[in-house]
């Protein structure tokens, strides 16, 4: 970080990334650094540290609208929101955890970039979903503004959901907007242990597909030594009373959990936490239908979230292999977590179709002609 380059003003980015674009200078752009871990090093790329740009712009709760600067940390967003008795309805997660770094550095610009969603992203929708604006510099050192700070827009293109998991490739984030939601007043977590994977994928398909309104499900190989499915719904008191009622007739042996193996369950499910670290770490996503096949074709440990939708994978099987399942599964596979040399050589991002590749590249092109935010890290 001691060539690290730190500006605090939209005016001072845009004349770095404008004079790198001259020079054929390569940019990577960090928040907390939380994430560094994923992608292959890039150590020709000078790194632009993004926490200059820090703190609140606007928080208008009644209006569920919350406006901040990229570099602040996504801890404070939350613990902000919190006070208003507000959550980020995609359930972000810090990946510290995950990569073996210090949990709390993640920054919101960081987690938006990466598309992070954790457990509830299932019945709440991604972080996508949620973005409503952003304030922008392109590769060609140009600020632009995307979006509004409204929930109801519908001019021009939707640029939030295409800056929404680019990684940093298209665009450097100083400034977003983001839709809120009340936190609920209860959330109480059902489980049933010893079903197999399929059984479960098929105990939570019933359930999410129900009058319950679940807000998040999975599965876990091995949560106290036994497989446990686990059910979560959130809301007002008699709400949640009368759902757990449904989900008790239509899961057999189910019963909520205590609150403090709850409390523990959903933030170790969001971050892997069970499986061993030592290993790599894949998350593929799929049909939840086709995930037992995916499980069954590959060895190592695992965990499934968004009702068997996503699969967090630690495994130390061939690369080819692992990206192989989840592509006859009608899925793909990415690389969270791996040694340097391994990360060299096996893509973090599924590579994508030859029609696909190329559209995304005029994509790219578009945003940043010079290929300033191109580090090879992807």
């Amino acid at each position: 970080m001691a060539d690290a380059i730190r500006p605090d003003s939209a005016d001072a980015l845009a004349a770095i990334v404008a004079e790198a674009a001259r020079d054929g200078t390569r940019l990577r752009l960090r928040g907390g650094g939380s994430k560094d871990a994923v992608g292959a090093p890039s150590p020709d790329a000078r790194i632009v540290n993004m926490r200059g740009f820090s703190g609140v712009v606007d928080y208008d709760p009644p209006e569920l609208v919350l406006t901040v600067k990229a570099g602040t940390p996504l801890a404070e967003v939350q613990a902000l929101v919190a006070e208003k008795g507000q959550v980020l309805a995609f359930d972000p997660f810090d990946h510290g955890a995950i990569l073996g770094g210090a949990v709390g550095e993640a920054t919101i610009g960081g987690i938006v970039a990466a598309g992070v969603a954790g457990p509830t992203r299932v019945s709440r929708g991604a972080a996508r979903d949620h973005l409503l604006g952003f304030v922008g510099i392109s590769g060609r050192g140009e600020r632009f503004v995307a979006g509004a700070k409204v929930v109801k827009n519908v001019t021009g293109y939707d640029l939030p959901k295409l800056i929404t998991g680019s990684w940093g490739r298209l665009a450097a984030i100083t400034e977003l907007t983001l839709k809120v939601l009340p936190a609920p007043r209860l959330r109480l977590t059902l489980g049933v242990a010893g079903l197999d994977p399929a059984a479960a994928i098929s105990a939570m398909t019933r359930a999410m597909g129900s009058s319950a309104e679940v807000s998040a499900a999975a599965h876990l190989q091995d949560w106290n030594g036994t497989p446990l499915t686990a059910i979560r719904l959130d809301g007002f008191p008699s709400s949640v009373e009368a759902r757990a009622a449904i989900l008790t007739q239509l899961v057999d042996g189910i019963a909520p959990l205590a609150d403090g193996e709850a409390a523990r369950l959903w933030p170790a499910i969001a971050t892997a936490a069970p499986l061993p670290t030592g290993l790599p770490l894949w998350r593929i996503i799929a049909p939840a239908a086709q995930m037992a096949k995916v499980i069954t074709a590959i060895d190592g440990a695992w965990l499934l979230d968004w009702a068997g939708g996503l699969l967090w994978l630690a495994s130390e099987d061939d690369p080819q292999a692992i990206r192989a399942a989840a592509m006859q599964a009608g899925g793909h596979a990415m690389l969270v977590r791996a040694d340097a040399s391994m990360r060299a050589v096996v893509p973090a991002l599924h590579p994508q179709p030859k029609a696909l590749a190329a559209l995304e590249e005029r994509v790219r092109r578009a945003f940043d002609p010079a290929g300033v935010f191109e580090t090879g890290r992807f």
